[in-house]
This record gives C-alpha cells, structure tokens and sequence, in this order.
C-alpha cells in the first residue's frame, strides 16, 4: 500500500510554515489521540501517519528532501523506521509529548510512565560507493557497522538484576510540576527531573559489563535498501539502525552518504547519460551502424551519410531512471570524427584526389553549431 502524501495528511499546503504544521499536526493527534479513542484501530493508525508526516515536514532537511524526491527520497527516514515498520506508540509520546502542552495530562509528559525521558543514541554515518548499474535498479547493500549496542547481561538496562530504585524526587514519572503563582493567576511548569535526568529511577547495582551505561562496542550487519535513481552526495538516512541509546534508550539513526563510482564509458548529468562515438572519415561520409554501451547492455545506432563532428543523437529513456519513479533521462551520443594521423602513400595520393573535388570543399554557407546551440535544440525538442 503506497504512503500518502505528508502534506495531505496534516492537510497543509506545500507551502505552509513551521508553525502551522505544527498545530496542523496537534490537532490530528488530539483527535486521534489513543485516550479519546480506546481500542480504536484506525484512529491509532491516523494517530501514528500524522506523526510520521509532522516528523518528517518539522525537519527542514528531511522536509526539503521529501519536496524534491518525494518518500523514494527518504530511504527510511523518521526516528521510528518509517518505511520498515511504522513509529511505535513510545517514539511518539518521547519525540512529540511535549507539543500537547497540558493535553491529556500525564500522558503526554504529565505524570505517567510515558513522561520519562529515554535518552537518544547518537546518529552513524557511512559511504556507500555505488556503481551505475546499481544506480540504475536500486540495490540492497549488507554492510557491517562498528557502534554501540544494547548490553545483553542487563537487557540494556544498565542495571544489575533487582538494582533500580524509584527516584524519589520526580517519584518515578521523570518530571518535576511547579506551580508559581502570579499576577495572572497559578502557573504550572514541569521540567525533566535533575536526580535521575528524566529516567525516573536510579541505579543500585550498576550492571558490571557496561558500568551502567547499558551500552557496549559491538557490530551489527545492516541491509540497506537503496533506491534507484540516487546521486553522488545524496544522503539517505535509516532509523534506529545508529548508536543504540544509553539505559534502555532510542536508537539514533545510520545516515548513508551515497558515492558513485565512475563509469569507464559513459558519463552522468542528473539522469542523462552521455557517450563519446568516435568514427573514421570514411564512415561518416558514407554513413554507417554503430554499437554503443548502455547502462543495461548495448544498442546499435544508424549513422547517416554526411554526418558532422559534434552532432548529438539521442537514445530516449536510455539514461538513469527518476528518483520519483517517473520515467528516465536520456542517452546522449556525440559524433566526433577521427583524424588518422599517419597514412600510407597510396592513401595519401587518394586524397589528394579527393580534396580536389567540388564535394570536399567546404560549404561557405555552412555553420557548424556550437555545443550549447545543439544542446538547446537537445532540451526544447
């Protein structure tokens, strides 16, 4: 089932600031919001495609990259996985409980469990050298990835067995409420509780494999699923595949930088591909078929009789496909003729024949079009 479009979900324009996405996304959520809608299916999936949308568009990076690219763009992006299972009910109320306010009380930060705070791994980032063919279809890359994982003795808690204790300060909720009383009346803020840094609990009995940090240096092999039509300096980011988060945390995410690697006889612009065709005089007087590379094989090509150094023949759909899905660029072949630099007596004599001849001679009339000239006609046709 294809994703929907992120700005008809909050139901902004492509054009609307950060703030009303931000109360766009407010209030779907407190519509949608689990507590008004107890065992409600769809309201806990629309609850969770506006968060997926809000965290995306409140992003000024991943915003841009979805404006040119569209989801293809994302490569998994969103702190829950989206595109590989969805952001979970936790990831919301951690990443997002604060925009309610008072809404909902403790469940969004006010005094339940889902106001402790869960400290955020820290993001990865790699190369992936790509070779146009890969480029082309989209490849699926293994790769082993040094980082920090959860500790397996305590379950990442950092913790030893029976080694928490309910802080005393926050008692347990991760959240200090104080009311101050002004000239408008009592006003009430919360912050993240200093004893336990908004864990709720302190630790007894660190775990002595992690000293309490719930996290050790291992590797994980990831799979990365990399679309088609990706470029040299894109960069495509997976969620929760980073440094796993201290005690029992959030996974940061694993930013891929793609790289590509140069192909030995085509060239790339955008989607376009481009080739240099070199003929003999003699084939491009008298016209003649050659056979030239492709990203997926080869292709033969009619030379016609006459053909001028530096005209441009075009292979439609031949070039790389679009990241949006929507059709390929071009192959762009340009003729240039070579000029044999040693020659025979006997081949010499023939062109000083030839040379003689009223078909030799230059066209006055004739003016060779520049590259930029044929490459206008090239993009208008």
């Amino acid at each position: 089932m294809s994703k929907r479009d992120y700005y008809d979900v909050l139901g902004v324009s492509k054009g609307a600031s950060e703030g009303e996405i931000k109360k766009a996304y407010r209030k779907l959520a407190i519509k949608f919001h689990p507590d008004k809608n107890p065992d409600d299916k769809a309201a806990e999936e629309k609850f969770k495609e506006a968060a997926e949308a809000y965290e995306v568009l409140s992003d000024a990076q991943k915003r841009q990259r979805y404006d040119q690219f569209g989801h293809a763009g994302m490569g998994g992006a969103g702190r829950g996985g989206f595109g590989g299972g969805g952001m979970n009910m936790e990831d919301i109320f951690e990443n997002f409980g604060d925009i309610f306010g008072g809404a909902f009380g403790g469940a969004f930060g006010g005094g339940g469990s889902r106001g402790r705070r869960r400290n955020r791994g820290s993001n990865i980032r790699i190369k992936v050298k790509l070779t146009l063919e890969e480029i082309a279809k989209g490849v699926t890359k293994k790769i082993k990835v040094n980082k920090y994982v959860g500790c397996n003795p305590c379950n990442g808690s950092g913790a030893e067995k029976g080694g928490f204790n309910t802080c005393s300060t926050c008692r347990g909720t991760g959240v200090v409420t104080k009311v101050m009383n002004t000239m408008l009346g009592q006003m009430q803020t919360q912050t993240t509780c200093g004893a336990c840094s908004g864990q709720g609990q302190t630790i007894e009995n660190k775990c002595k494999t992690c000293f309490g940090d719930g996290i050790v240096r291992g590797e994980e092999q990831i799979e990365i699923q990399i679309p088609a039509g990706v470029a040299e300096g894109m960069q495509l980011s997976v969620s929760g595949k980073g440094n796993a988060g201290p005690r029992d945390g959030v996974a940061g995410d694993l930013l891929v930088l793609i790289e590509e690697h140069n192909h030995k006889q085509l060239t790339r612009d955008g989607e376009n591909l481009y080739y240099d065709l070199h003929l003999n005089f003699a084939d491009a007087v008298l016209g003649t078929s050659e056979e030239i590379p492709t990203i997926d094989g080869k292709a033969k090509i009619k030379i016609s009789e006459g053909t001028q150094a530096g005209k441009i023949l075009r292979l439609k759909g031949k070039g790389l496909p679009r990241l949006n899905g929507y059709g390929s660029g071009d192959l762009l072949v340009t003729v240039n003729i070579w000029t044999p630099q040693a020659l025979s007596s006997e081949e010499k004599k023939a062109l000083e024949k030839l040379r003689k001849s009223e078909n030799f001679k230059p066209d006055p009339n004739h003016k060779e079009k520049s590259f930029f000239a044929r490459m206008r006609e090239y993009f208008t046709d």
